[in-house]
C-alpha cells in the first residue's frame, strides 16, 4: 500500500509547488543522495495547440481515457487512506503478528495445565468431572473438552461465581489420576487460554470492549481499498523489465530504493492482504451484520444441531427417538453401552440422564471421532457432542444426544454446510491460525511483519516528500485535487454508483470515506479563500494565482 507515489502528472498553474519526482525541479531530502530521473510523463496538447489537460465534454482531459484518467483519482485515495487508516493498520498488524505466535506460546506457558503423563487407564469422564465439581463445588459443568491426544488434560468447562460474562473457568483434569493440574480462564470456540485472549481482544478492540471494534473494523474496510489501490498503481509504473515487479530496484538509493522495496513486498503480500480483509469483516460489528443477513437470504447461514427434546415439556424420560432433525431409528442397536459404567441404572428406562460416558460411547459410534467437546444438557434439550479438529481435513461434525435413552436426536455433518458457510469457517480458521496449525501461523506471521515494512516505508516515502525549509512544518503532498473531472462519464457514473453500494454493505468504509470527502472539501474551500484574498492583496484577479499550503491536502488547481 503506497502512501505516496513518484511519478506524477504535472498540473496546470502549479509547477513551482507540484514539481514531478521526474523533473529537474525535484525536490530531494538533503540527506538523500541524487536519485535517477525517470521517463517523464507526455504532454498533452490542446486543441488550441496549448500543452494542459484540456477537457472535453465529459469532463475529462481530451484523450485522457481508462487508466490515464483514473489513475490521478486512484493515487489521490490511496494517498490519503494510506495516511490516514494506515496508524489503525499498523495497530491491527502489530497485535496480530503477536496473536499468530500465541497458539505455540500457549504450550508452552500452561504447559503444566495442559499436559499429563500417560498413564495405563483413563479413568470414566464421571470421575474425572466429579474431580472437578469437588475442586470448585460453586461451579456448573457446562462443557467438556476431550483431547484427542493421550498426553493432554481433560478441559472441564465451568460457569460461576467470579467467572466473567461470555467466559469459562477451565479446571485442567489429569485423565489418569483425576488430579486437578491448575484452572485457567477460557475464552471462545478455540477454548483461548489468558494469554491468547489477552491478545486476541487486544487485536479486535484494544481493550475497549464494543467500543473499540470500531477500529478494528475501519481497519478492515480499507485494508482491500488500500491493498488494491497500491496493486493498480504498481502495475501501472513504466518499468526497465518485468524483474522490478516482483523484486526491490536494484541501485536504487533513497526514497526510489523505498518505493521499490514498498511495492515489490506489496505485491508478495497483496493476496493475503485482500484475504485478511474479507475474513475479518465476516464477524465485525457492522459489516458482519450485512454477511450474515446475505447468508441467510441465500440460505447458507451456518446450520445448527437441534438438542431440543420436543414434545416432552422439558421431561427427559419419555423415550421418543427423534428430534427436529428426524428420525435416527438406526442407532439404538450402540454395541458394548450395555457395558459402560451406569448402564445398571437404564433398567425400564428410568434414569433421566445415562451419564457423559455413554453419550461419548453414542458420538463416537456415531462416527465423532478424535477431540472433541460435549455440552452439558439443559432442562429441554439433550446433550450436544462436537469434533473440534479445526485443522484441514476438518473433523467439524456434531451429534445431539437423548440423555435419557442415548439415542442421536439429530447430526449434523460438515460436508453437508452449505458453501458459503463452509468457506466463511475455513476463512474464519484461517484468520486466527487454526486451519494449517503451525504453518498456518507462520504464514499470519510473515503478513503481519509484511505489511508492517510496508507501512513504514509508506511512511518514510512521505516524509522525504516533505516541503524543505520554507515549509518545515508542512506535510508531503498529496496529487492535487479535482482528480474526479478527469474520469469520463462512462467510468465515473459506474464508478460512484459501485462506490455507494460499497459503502452501503461496509458502513464504516463509507462514513470514513465521505468525511474524507467533506474534509478534502473544506480544506479546498479554504485554500481558494486564502488565494482569493493573496489575490485581493496583490492587486490580481481572484483565481488566477496558484494556491500553496504545507499540508497534507497538497495544492488546489
Amino acid at each position: 500500500m503506497a502512501i505516496d507515489d513518484p511519478v506524477q502528472e504535472p498540473e496546470p498553474d502549479t509547477a513551482s509547488d507540484t514539481a514531478s519526482d521526474t523533473g529537474p525541479a525535484k525536490r530531494a531530502a538533503p540527506a538523500e543522495p541524487a536519485e535517477p530521473a525517470e521517463p517523464a510523463e507526455p504532454a498533452r496538447t490542446s486543441p488550441r495547440g496549448t500543452t494542459g489537460p484540456a477537457t472535453g465534454a465529459t469532463g475529462s482531459p481530451t484523450g485522457a481515457t481508462g487508466w490515464a484518467a483514473l489513475r490521478p483519482l486512484v493515487l489521490r485515495l490511496h494517498f490519503y487512506a494510506g495516511l490516514l487508516i494506515a496508524p489503525l493498520l499498523l495497530t491491527a498488524a502489530v497485535s496480530g503478528f503477536l496473536y499468530a505466535f500465541s497458539f505455540q506460546a500457549e504450550k508452552v506457558v500452561y504447559r503444566h495445565e495442559l499436559r499429563a503423563p500417560v498413564g495405563d487407564r483413563a479413568l470414566p469422564l464421571r470421575d474425572q468431572l466429579n474431580a472437578a465439581r469437588t475442586a470448585f463445588p460453586d461451579g456448573t459443568i457446562t462443557s467438556v473438552r476431550i483431547p484427542g491426544e493421550a498426553a493432554a488434560t481433560t478441559r472441564v468447562l465451568m460457569s460461576g461465581p467470579g467467572v466473567e460474562e461470555g467466559k469459562s473457568l477451565a479446571v485442567f483434569v489429569d485423565p489418569y489420576t483425576a488430579e486437578v493440574r491448575g484452572t485457567l480462564t477460557s475464552y471462545g470456540t478455540s477454548a483461548a487460554l489468558p494469554l491468547r485472549t489477552w491478545l486476541s481482544e487486544l487485536h479486535r478492540h484494544l481493550h475497549l470492549g464494543e467500543p473499540g471494534r470500531v477500529y478494528s473494523e475501519l481497519a478492515a474496510s480499507w485494508l482491500w481499498v488500500v491493498a488494491l489501490g497500491g496493486l493498480l498503481l504498481w502495475l501501472g509504473r513504466r518499468r526497465a523489465s518485468r524483474r522490478a515487479l516482483l523484486l526491490p530496484e536494484s541501485g536504487a538509493t533513497g526514497r526510489r530504493r523505498t518505493l521499490s522495496l514498498h511495492g515489490a513486498l506489496g505485491m508478495w503480500a497483496v493476496t493475503g492482504l485482500v484475504l485478511l480483509s474479507a475474513t475479518g469483516l465476516t464477524w465485525s460489528k457492522y459489516a458482519g451484520e450485512n454477511v450474515t443477513a446475505i447468508k441467510d437470504q441465500l440460505g447458507s447461514g451456518t446450520p445448527v444441531v437441534s438438542a431440543t427434546l420436543e414434545g416432552r415439556g422439558g421431561d427427559t424420560n419419555s423415550g421418543s427417538e427423534t428430534g427436529s432433525g428426524g428420525g435416527h431409528e438406526g442407532h439404538e442397536g450402540m454395541t458394548g453401552m450395555e457395558d459402560m459404567p451406569g448402564m445398571d441404572h437404564m433398567e425400564g428406562m428410568e434414569a433421566k440422564d445415562i451419564g457423559i460416558d455413554l453419550v461419548v460411547v453414542a458420538a463416537r459410534q456415531a462416527g465423532l471421532d478424535g477431540p472433541i467437546a460435549v455440552t452439558m444438557p439443559q432442562k429441554d434439550s439433550g446433550y450436544v457432542v462436537a469434533q473440534t479438529d479445526q485443522q484441514f481435513p476438518v473433523r467439524l461434525d456434531s451429534v445431539s444426544v437423548d440423555p435419557a435413552s442415548g439415542m442421536i436426536m439429530d447430526e449434523l455433518r460438515f460436508a453437508d454446510y452449505p458453501l458459503l458457510a463452509k468457506l466463511t469457517r475455513f476463512g474464519i480458521d484461517a484468520h486466527m491460525g487454526l486451519l494449517l496449525g503451525l504453518p498456518n501461523q507462520v504464514a499470519l506471521g510473515a503478513l503481519a511483519l509484511a505489511l508492517i515494512l510496508i507501512i513504514v516505508w509508506g511512511y518514510r516515502m512521505w516524509w522525504l516528500r516533505r516541503p524543505t525549509k520554507e515549509r518545515r512544518l508542512g506535510a508531503g503532498r498529496a496529487i492535487p485535487r479535482g482528480a474526479w473531472r478527469r474520469v469520463p462519464l462512462t467510468v465515473l457514473l459506474p464508478l460512484a454508483a459501485a462506490t455507494a453500494l460499497t459503502g452501503w454493505f461496509l458502513p464504516l468504509l463509507g462514513v470514513s470515506l465521505l468525511v474524507f470527502l467533506a474534509l478534502d472539501g473544506a480544506a479546498g474551500l479554504l485554500a481558494r479563500t486564502r488565494a482569493a484574498r493573496t489575490a485581493a492583496t496583490a492587486g490580481a484577479p481572484a483565481g488566477t494565482g496558484t494556491s500553496t499550503g504545507g499540508g497534507t491536502g497538497g495544492v488546489e488547481p
